[in-house]
C-alpha cells in the first residue's frame, strides 16, 4: 500500500478515534502522520508537565483503531492484535516514574497479549469486566535527563486476542518532563500467535458424544466385495459422526439461547451481555433467531411448531412499528427501546431480518409462515422507501441496505412471479449502475467485508435476474458489471486470491487485512461468468479454493467470522469442487464451534446463530442432502458421492430406532423457481436432489430395493429400521422414469 489518497482517510480515521489528551496544566500537541506500507496509521502525541514545583502528572496517549469502521465495541473503536500488531516507541526527558499504559477491551471474556520489549517478552492475561480499562503494561525506566527512546511490541497472546483502543504515558515528575509517544498498527503477515478460538469446554460436558464422533464403540458393517464401494462407505460412516455433530451443537444452541428468553414475550435478547434487555431485528431476528427455527426444523418438529412458531407471532405483534417493519423492543418497558420513530433505522433492521434470517430460511423451508413475514416486511420497506431518485424513491443510501435488497428482490421476483420486485430491483441497478454511483468508478472506499460487501453481490445477482428477465436492461448493465468485477481482481486480493477488508478503486490502494466474507463477493462474480461465460471470473474462484490450505492456521476472530468464510467456501466447491477446499473447511468448522459452552451457548451474541447456519450447510454436505425423521442424538446419517453419480449412505444408531431417510429437493427450481442455481449468499448448497419428475432408487447392499417418486422421496420419504450398532448401507440412483403411454 503506498500513501498516495490515504492522508485524507487517516486524518478522518483519527478525528473519530476521539484522541484524547488528559492532564491539568499541560501544553499537548499532536501530530498525525502515515507509516508507508507496512502500517495502517502512525500518530504521535506529545505533553509537557509545566509545574515543577509540584509532583505533576503528564500524560502522552494515542488513541488506536482499525480502519475498518466496524471494529466497534461498547461504542469505541478499537484494533484487534488478531489483525495487528502495536508498535510503540517512547521518548522524551523525565526524572521520576513512568508507566505504559493500554486501554485495552474485554467482552466477559479471556484475553491475551504479548509485550515485547529488547529481548523480553511478557504475557499480559486479563478477564472478568466488559468494555474497555486501562491497564499497565510496562514500567519504563528513568532515561536520567537524556532523551531516550522505548520500542514496546503488543502482539496476539497464545489464547484469545486482546483488543485496545489506546495506549498512553502516564509520568510522575517532580522537575517537569516530556514524553514523546507514538503508536503504529502493523499488519499481522496472516497466522494470529495460538490456537484459535479458546476452547469452551462443550466436548468435555458430553463424553459420550465425543467418543461417538471420534468412532468410538464396535459397528457391525455389511460386507461389501466392492474396494471402491467400501472405501466410499466408509467415509460416509465417517461423515455420518460429523454430521450428527454438527446437529447435536445445533440443538444444544437452541437450548441455550431459549433458557435466556425473556419470560413475558418469550423472544431472546440481542445478547447476553449490555443488550440483554432487546431484541431487534438487525440482530436478534436476522441472525440468531432463523437458525434456532431451522434447527427444529431439522431436530424437533413439535418444537419447532410451537416455541418456534409463536416467537414469530409474538414479534410480529409486538414489535411491528412502521407498517409491518419492527422496530427494537425493550423488554423492561414492554415496548419499544425509543420514544420516537427512526424510520433509517427501523428500515436497516427490516432489511437485514428479511436478507440474513427470512430469506435463507425460505430457500429451505419453502413456503411457509416465515415466507409470510418476509413478504409483508419487504412490500413496506418499498412502501415507506423515503430516498428521492430520478428513478424513484429507494429505501436507503446505506450500500448494506440496498444491497440485501438486491438480493432480495432478485429471489422474490422469480418466486412470486410479481414484476415490482424486478421493477424495485432495477431501480436500485440504475441508481448504482447508471446513476454516477458505480462502485469502482465513484465509491473512494469499497468494503468487501461485511456492511459493504452486499453491494457487490447484490448487483451481480440482479444482473442473472436481468440476462432471463429483462434482456435489454441486462445489456446496459453488462458493462458496468464487468468493469466492476474486473477492478475488485484487478486490485482487491492477494496472491492466495483472499480478498483485502477494504479497496479503493480510484488509486489502487488497500487497507490491510483480508475478509472472512470473501467467498460472498467471489459468489457474484461467478454468478457473473454463469450467464457470460467469462473465464477469468471462474479461474478466480478456483485459485482461492486452491489456496485454502495455506490458511489452516489463520485466526479469522469470532465464530461468526468462521462461519462466513466457511460459507463462502462451502458455496463455491458445491459448483467448483477443488480438493483442496476439503481439508481446509474441516478443519475450520471445529474451530468455529471451540467457543460453544457446555449450555450451548457458543459466545454469547447474536452471531451464535450464524454458526448454527454454516453448520447445517455443512453436515447437509456430509449427508448430500439426505436427512431423517425422527431426528435423534445417537443415529449417524452420513453420505459419500461416487464419480458415476451414485452416492453411498451410510445410517447407524446407538439404540433401536424407527423412521424414514428423506432426500432433498432441487429447491431453487422447486422452491424459487430460479431459471439458474448461482451460488447466493446465505442458501443452503444442493447436493443430491430428486425433482418431482424423478425417481430415486435406493438398493440396500444385502439385496432389498426401492423405488420412490421424487414427490414421496422428498416428503414422506422411505421407511428405515435401525438396529443398535448395526450398520445400515444404501446405494441411491436416479434411473431414468419410465414415460406413461397416453
Amino acid at each position: 500500500m503506498t500513501s498516495t489518497g490515504l492522508l485524507s482517510e487517516i486524518d478522518a480515521m483519527a478525528m473519530q478515534c476521539d484522541v484524547q489528551h488528559k492532564g491539568t496544566g499541560m501544553r499537548h500537541h499532536v501530530i498525525l502522520g502515515l507509516l508507508l506500507a507496512s502500517a495502517t496509521t502512525l500518530v504521535a502525541v506529545s505533553a509537557r508537565a509545566t509545574e515543577p514545583a509540584t509532583q505533576a502528572v503528564a500524560k502522552s496517549e494515542v488513541a488506536l483503531c482499525d480502519p475498518d469502521t466496524s471494529q466497534t465495541y461498547a461504542g469505541v473503536r478499537y484494533a484487534w492484535l488478531g489483525r495487528f500488531d502495536v508498535e510503540i516507541v517512547v521518548g522524551g526527558r523525565w526524572s521520576g516514574t513512568a508507566v505504559l499504559e493500554g486501554n485495552m477491551g474485554c467482552k466477559n471474556d479471556e484475553r491475551t497479549a504479548w509485550l515485547i520489549s529488547g529481548n523480553t517478552r511478557q504475557p499480559l492475561r486479563y478477564e472478568g469486566f466488559d468494555g474497555f480499562r486501562w491497564m499497565k503494561l510496562v514500567e519504563l525506566e528513568t532515561p536520567n535527563g537524556d532523551t531516550k527512546h522505548r520500542i514496546v511490541r503488543v502482539t496476539a497472546g497464545p489464547g484469545k486476542a486482546a483488543f485496545l483502543s489506546g495506549v498512553r504515558v502516564v509520568v510522575r515528575d517532580r522537575q517537569g518532563g516530556t514524553v514523546t509517544l507514538t503508536a503504529t498498527l502493523k499488519p499481522t503477515s496472516s497466522v494470529v500467535r495460538g490456537r484459535g478460538p479458546i476452547d469452551g469446554g462443550f466436548a468435555l460436558a458430553y463424553p459420550e458424544m465425543a467418543g461417538l464422533w471420534a468412532g468410538e464403540g464396535e459397528i457391525s458393517r455389511p460386507a461389501c466385495d466392492d474396494a471402491s464401494l467400501e472405501r466410499a462407505f466408509l467415509a460416509a460412516e465417517k461423515n455420518g459422526r460429523v454430521a450428527n455433530e454438527m446437529l447435536f451443537r445445533c440443538r444444544k444452541f437452541v437450548d441455550g439461547w431459549l433458557a435466556h428468553a425473556d419470560p413475558e414475550t418469550g423472544l431472546i435478547p440481542r445478547n447476553l451481555r449490555e443488550s440483554k434487555d432487546i431484541w431487534n431485528g438487525r440482530d436478534s431476528a436476522a441472525d440468531n433467531y432463523p437458525f434456532m427455527v431451522l434447527t427444529c426444523a431439522l431436530t424437533d418438529r413439535e418444537l419447532l411448531q410451537g416455541r418456534m412458531r409463536q416467537m414469530l407471532e409474538t414479534e410480529r405483534r409486538v414489535t411491528s412499528r412502521v407498517g409491518s417493519m419492527p422496530d427494537v423492543y425493550s423488554f423492561s418497558k414492554h415496548g419499544f427501546l425509543r420514544d420516537e420513530v427512526d424510520l433509517d433505522a427501523i428500515i436497516f433492521d427490516a432489511s437485514e431480518y428479511v436478507k440474513d434470517g427470512l430469506l435463507p430460511l425460505t430457500e429451505w423451508l419453502g413456503p411457509s409462515p416465515w415466507l409470510d413475514r418476509l413478504l409483508e416486511i419487504e412490500d413496506d420497506i418499498w412502501k415507506y422507501a423515503p430516498v428521492e431518485t430520478p428513478y424513484g424513491n429507494i429505501p436507503s443510501t446505506n450500500v448494506e441496505v440496498n444491497g440485501e435488497q438486491l438480493q432480495v428482490l432478485s429471489r422474490l421476483y422469480w418466486l412470486t412471479g410479481e414484476q415490482k420486485y424486478l421493477q424495485w430491483a432495477e431501480r436500485l441497478g440504475d441508481y448504482y449502475l447508471l446513476g454516477g454511483r458505480h462502485p469502482t468508478d465513484d465509491f473512494t472506499g469499497l468494503r468487501l467485508r461485511d456492511h459493504g460487501c452486499e453491494i457487490v453481490s447484490g448487483l451481480c445477482e440482479l444482473y442473472v435476474c436481468c440476462a432471463y428477465a429483462d434482456a435489454p436492461k441486462r445489456e446496459r448493465y453488462r458493462e458496468p458489471i464487468h468493469r466492476m468485477c474486473d477492478r475488485i481482481l484487478e486490485i482487491g486480493r492477494d496472491p492466495r486470491g483472499m480478498l483485502y477488508n477494504i479497496i479503493k478503486p480510484r488509486t489502487g490502494e488497500h487497507v490491510p487485512g483480508i475478509c472472512d466474507t470473501w467467498g460472498y463477493n467471489y459468489n457474484g462474480l461467478y454468478a457473473v461468468y454463469m450467464v457470460d461465460g467469462t473465464q477469468d471470473y471462474r479461474e478466480a474462484v478456483r485459485l482461492v479454493l486452491a489456496h485454502l490450505p495455506e490458511l489452516v492456521d489463520y485466526h479469522w476472530g469470532v465464530a461468526d467470522e468462521y462461519a462466513d468464510s466457511i460459507e463462502g467456501a462451502l458455496n463455491l466447491y458445491n459448483r467448483e469442487p477443488v480438493s483442496e477446499a476439503v481439508e481446509w473447511m474441516d478443519s475450520e468448522i471445529h474451530d468455529m464451534w471451540r467457543p460453544q459452552r457446555p449450555d450451548g451457548i457458543v459466545e454469547g451474541w447474536h452471531g451464535d446463530g450464524n454458526s448454527a447456519r454454516t453448520a447445517i450447510m455443512y453436515q447437509f454436505w456430509k449427508t448430500q442432502g439426505l436427512r431423517i425423521e425422527p431426528w435423534r442424538r445417537d443415529v449417524r446419517l452420513g453420505a459419500s458421492p461416487l464419480p458415476d453419480g451414485r452416492v453411498c449412505v451410510s445410517m447407524v444408531a446407538s439404540e433401536p430406532w424407527r423412521g424414514k431417510l428423506i432426500f432433498d429437493r432441487p429447491r431453487h427450481r422447486e422452491i424459487f423457481h430460479l431459471p439458474i442455481d448461482y451460488p447466493r449468499i446465505n442458501q443452503f448448497p444442493e447436493w443430491f436432489t430428486v425433482s418431482i419428475e424423478e425417481n430415486v432408487r435406493i438398493r440396500d447392499v444385502t439385496g432389498d430395493e426401492t423405488v420412490l417418486g421424487g414427490a414421496e422421496a422428498t416428503t414422506e420419504g422411505m421407511p428405515v429400521v435401525l438396529e443398535p450398532g448395526k450398520e445400515k448401507r444404501l446405494i441411491v440412483d436416479k434411473p431414468p422414469r419410465k414415460q406413461t403411454r397416453k
